[in-house]
This record gives C-alpha cells, structure tokens and sequence, in this order.
C-alpha cells in the first residue's frame, strides 16, 4: 500500500507498484492535466511537483512516492490565479497548449526555489521541457513576467 497526498488530498495505492505516477494521476484520479508525451521522462509534458521539485511522473514509480507529497496542474492554484498561470494568459504563450501543463509545472517550481531568475537561470530550469510549436521566447517571456509579479 502506498499512501500519498494529491494536491492536498490523502489517498493511497494498493496496484503494481512498478506503474508510473503519471497514469496513476490520469487513469486512477482523472486528473489529465498531466499529459502524456515520450513515456521516457525527457520532454516533461508529464511534469509534477513531487515534495517541492518538479519531477517528470512519467519516469516515476508509485512505489517511489510513498509519503509524498504529489501536486499536479490542478492543484497549482484551484482557480488558476496563479502567478505563472496568469501570465501564461496575458501573454498567450500556448499554441496548441498540449506541452504548457508541464511547462508551467517547471516554471512554478523554478520561481518557488529561485524567485528572481536570471535569464540564464530560466533558460537553464525550463530546457529539459520541449515545445513542438516552438513557443520558448513567449515561455521564457512569462516566466519572466511572473518572476515581477506582472
């Protein structure tokens, strides 16, 4: 049995421990805001705060998350205030979107450690997060933008 906590809320597990996170989150606790992209923990459409840091949950197994605390896109803020959401939406950086839940994942955990990143620093942090529309100026503009409190 692993015990965890999901945006929260205490839950447990009692499957194949080896299951990656990810469809836990999508398949046992509907939340699909954690896409599914490579499988292979390298794109971070997946990506999750795993106690604080930003994890690919594709790449992690449930047996790796006891104790835990889990906190997926739907937990970053219930109404979606907050400050990397908001200004992924006043600068519209999604353009087919299906990669921005993984990538306002990295930049929140990105701004919870480091609140005033250089450009290097958000450049460094948001790389491993891959974009096929090719929407990183507006990605790094945002994490800019939410480092100010614009």
């Amino acid at each position: 049995m692993v015990n965890l906590r999901v945006n929260g809320q205490a839950r447990s597990f009692d499957g194949d421990p080896s299951m990656p996170l990810m469809w836990y989150l999508r398949d046992e606790l509907g939340l699909t805001g954690t896409k599914f992209g490579c499988g292979v923990a390298i794109c971070g459409a997946c990506t999750v705060h795993l106690d604080g840091v930003a994890v690919r949950a594709c790449g992690v197994a449930m047996s790796d998350v006891g104790g835990k605390a889990v906190v997926t896109i739907e937990g970053l803020d219930p109404k979606g205030e907050h400050p990397v959401q908001v200004a992924w939406r006043n600068l519209g950086v999604p353009q087919c979107g299906y990669c921005q839940t993984g990538q306002i994942m990295q930049a929140a955990a990105l701004l919870s450690k480091t609140p005033a990143p250089s450009d290097r620093e958000i450049t460094d942090a948001m790389a491993g997060n891959l974009c096929r529309c090719g929407c990183y100026q507006r990605i790094h503009a945002a994490v800019r933008a939410a480092a100010r409190g614009a």
